[in-house]
């Protein structure tokens, strides 16, 4: 009998597929076209692949995995996607709050970052975010700063992925005295991590307000030129809107776009201030928007029309923007539950953004505003093996009902137990495992001791 067993277990591991790892969980939440959740579900993985989801019983009957993570009281999803950041401002966290915009920029950040912005500075900020993203189950980010190129080098050795844009503004600043010197550096960024497997590199001229009608042109020219986004802030305050008005009689997207900027991938950041014919323009130039509620509101600056920019089918995605001012963390979990309130709240209809909606915008959605979305955000064969594994053993997870409503109102940051980014494991059991943790927190003191004095 024994010798039977080995023989039939001998042909079932011949006949099975190999696979890297195997993850199972209670729940599959995958964001495919039909939107299923598995239960008792689990996900195959070869390479830097999903080679296959499906109730567990029928994965571990196809597939002989050389490793296994088994989260019977989780819920495995996509890893979460931020459209919009400043990752390595975590170092400024807390330095000027409750401040309007302009202010918060022209008195505050803007002088800081003259003080105390270096290529060293970029590193360790871009560390801490990336720590804090890693743990709560972030997976893609999408950032604005200087020294780009250290954001990338920074990120990769956390082992996550980025859209990272190297911002052009019109004034000097820590990596470019000018425009064009800013212009150059980014293309020689470009050409640096253009066929990265995790490093996508953007052009990231900061906003219309803050470069001239010529640098504008030169950036999108150069990500054309490459096939790389462009990411640029537009719309955020009624402010900017009101003085682009007196200034052309036009609104911002309108200026934009005569000037030929949405030629080509572009991510939008904010997008509060905008009439149905600057909708109309963004939906026509497939722009994606970064929707960023927990910044919009901190900052005052208004709530943006993303039920109506739903419905009319542009694509959009959610950021927590920078943690300095405009928001003080990278938790897309308060940034799904805030962008469901947010808009039920000043439409006053409940069911304007349900919470499929809102986890679409940090997944799927959120992939598709970075050009992305046949690679990531979502959980099927042949996408990139970025998935976390969130925790149902606490008591805000319990009783459970329904696993996307769970996961946009009730399940938090810091239940994020496991986290993959690209076939690799970066998180186990609320780990990092990627980067030293304690040293980073130690750098992130030191840093602060001389922002602090740098500002008195």
């Amino acid at each position: 009998m024994l010798r039977i067993c080995s023989f039939f277990l001998f042909v079932f591991t011949l006949a099975a597929e190999p696979a890297d790892w195997i993850w199972s969980g209670r729940y599959v939440v995958s964001q495919d076209a039909a939107r299923h959740v598995i239960e008792n579900g689990a996900i195959a993985i070869r390479g830097d692949r999903i080679v296959a989801v499906g109730p567990k019983a029928e994965i571990d009957r196809r597939f002989q995995a050389k490793q296994r993570l088994d989260r019977p009281d989780a819920i495995l999803a996509p890893g979460l996607i931020n459209t919009h950041t400043h990752a390595a401002m975590s170092l400024f966290r807390g330095i000027a709050d409750d401040k309007k915009l302009q202010d918060w920029l022209e008195k505050y950040i803007f002088p800081a970052e003259a003080k105390n912005v270096s290529a060293d500075f970029v590193r360790w900020g871009t560390r801490l975010g990336c720590l804090e993203m890693l743990l709560g189950g972030t997976t893609t980010f999408t950032d604005m700063y200087y020294f780009e190129d250290v954001v990338a080098e920074a990120a990769k050795e956390a082992g996550m992925r980025g859209v990272l844009g190297e911002t052009i503004i019109g004034f000097p600043v820590a990596d470019a005295k000018t425009p064009e010197d800013a212009l150059r550096f980014t293309e020689s960024y470009i050409q640096r991590f253009r066929n990265d497997p995790l490093i996508v590199p953007a052009v990231a001229p900061h906003a219309l307000y803050t470069n001239s009608d010529a640098t504008l042109k030169a950036a999108r020219a150069l990500a054309n030129r490459y096939g790389v986004p462009l990411i640029i802030h537009l719309s955020e305050t009624k402010s900017e809107n009101d003085t682009e008005q007196a200034k052309r009689h036009s609104s911002p997207t309108e200026t934009l776009e005569s000037l030929g900027i949405f030629e080509g991938r572009t991510v939008a950041a904010h997008c509060v201030w905008m009439s149905e014919g600057d909708l109309a323009i963004v939906k026509k130039r497939n722009v994606g928007v970064a929707h960023c509620p927990s910044s919009n509101m901190k900052l005052a600056s208004g709530v943006a029309p993303v039920a109506r920019m739903l419905t009319l089918g542009i694509n959009v995605g959610l950021g927590p923007d920078g943690p300095a001012g405009s928001n003080n963390d990278f938790n897309m979990f308060e940034e799904m539950d805030l962008a469901a309130k947010l808009q039920k709240v000043t439409t006053l209809d409940p069911e304007a953004v349900p919470a499929g909606a809102a986890l679409d915008m940090a997944t799927i959605g959120g992939a598709r505003v970075l050009g992305m979305g046949k690679e990531i955000g979502s959980l099927e064969a042949g996408k990139r093996a970025d998935v976390i594994a969130v925790r149902l053993d606490r008591p805000n997870a319990a009783p459970l009902y329904d696993a996307i409503s769970q996961l946009v109102y009730a399940l938090k940051a810091s239940d994020v137990q496991d986290v993959m980014v690209n076939g690799r494991p970066v998180v186990r059991d609320s780990k990092i495992l990627t980067l030293n943790e304690r040293q980073i927190l130690i750098k992130a003191a030191e840093f602060r001791a001389a922002i602090a004095a740098s500002l008195r």
